[in-house]
């Protein structure tokens, strides 16, 4: 039970609560402004939820960059650079949820938990992406 708890520790650090919660809200961000386009301007569905994902991946750029990973980018150079390999990093774990998706959906695993199994894994990935990548801090 101390073992478990250790590793806990370890894992559950105060930014990857931070990138939780605000993954969190960046699902709902994307739910709800779909929902409004769609539902109440009536919108079609194509165009709410490519305006949908486009807010949500701004708003996740925003809240990670200033809350979750403190973007240390002064110039509008850098700025734009960190932007880039945000834009990047999604991109590439779109792919990998669209690729995991259609493999999984072959097997016998019910849907829903394929969905489930590859989502995990791509916020697992855009986790690090940012850390690693995107919002990578100079070493001094």
């Amino acid at each position: 039970m101390e073992k478990l708890k250790e590793i806990m520790k370890k894992v559950l650090t105060k930014e990857v609560i931070l990138y939780i919660i605000f993954g969190v809200f960046t699902t709902l961000v994307n739910l709800v402004s779909f929902f409004v386009m769609n539902s109440i301007f009536k919108w079609n569905e194509n165009l709410s939820n490519f305006i949908a994902i486009v807010l949500a991946v701004l708003f996740a750029y925003i809240t990670n960059k200033d809350l979750v990973f403190h973007s240390q980018a002064k110039t509008r150079k850098e700025k734009a650079k960190e932007f880039f390999k945000f834009i990047l990093g999604r991109a590439f774990t779109m792919v990998i949820e669209f690729l995991g998706g259609w493999l999984l959906f072959m097997t016998p695993i019910p849907k829903m938990i394929s969905k489930l199994i590859v989502t995990v894994v791509v916020v697992i990935l855009n986790f690090f992406i940012s850390k690693l990548f995107a919002f990578k801090t100079k070493r001094t």
